[in-house]
């Protein structure tokens, strides 16, 4: 399933059909800034201190690139959908693991 740009949104997580999470950090004139888990990741049991993204590096590209991959509807707290938000405590969590502070405030400033 694919997804329209207008459905990619900042703090939102979204699972691809190879089982790779992916949360958005930032967005600004068609570029964002995700982190990416590895593939192949386990079913998530989400609490604010466990997210799947320890080690990962964020990632630059076109909005219009990341809503053509191939993403699934899946299960977050009890919710099936395409994407499911993060909350606040998550979010600052994701940006820790993959060390995206400073390149978010350079992609928002650009």
């Amino acid at each position: 399933m694919k997804l329209k740009e207008i459905e990619v949104e900042v703090g939102y997580l979204y699972s691809t059909s190879a089982n790779q999470y992916r949360a958005v950090l930032a967005m600004k004139a068609g570029f964002m800034l995700y982190a990416p888990s590895i593939e192949g990741a386990n079913s998530l049991n989400l609490t604010p201190i466990k997210m799947p993204f320890d080690n990962q590096p964020f990632k630059k590209c076109q909005i219009m690139t990341f809503a053509k991959k191939n993403y699934q509807i899946f299960d977050f707290n009890g919710t099936k959908a395409i994407k499911h938000k993060l909350n606040e405590l998550q979010l600052i969590e994701v940006i820790a693991q993959c060390n995206a502070k400073s390149a978010m405030a350079t992609l928002l400033a650009e």
